[in-house]
């Protein structure tokens, strides 16, 4: 991924973590479960590929030095 791109994910991944812990703390009754496990689901996957493409660079860059 270009840096841009991972730029953009993590900014992504910030908001969407930001609106997990507003839901999360929301009483039970209010919370909308849909939109609690959808809202996972997206922060988990992009947290996944952040970190996949963070350990690609460090090793890319391991085995250039």
């Amino acid at each position: 991924m270009s840096n841009d791109a991972l730029i953009i994910l993590a900014i992504v991944s910030t908001m969407i973590w930001i609106t997990v812990s507003k839901e999360a703390t929301k009483p039970t009754k209010e919370v909308n479960k849909r939109k609690m496990i959808t809202l996972l689901s997206a922060g988990t996957l992009s947290a996944i590929l952040l970190t996949v493409s963070l350990f690609q660079h460090l090793l890319f860059s391991f085995y250039l030095t």
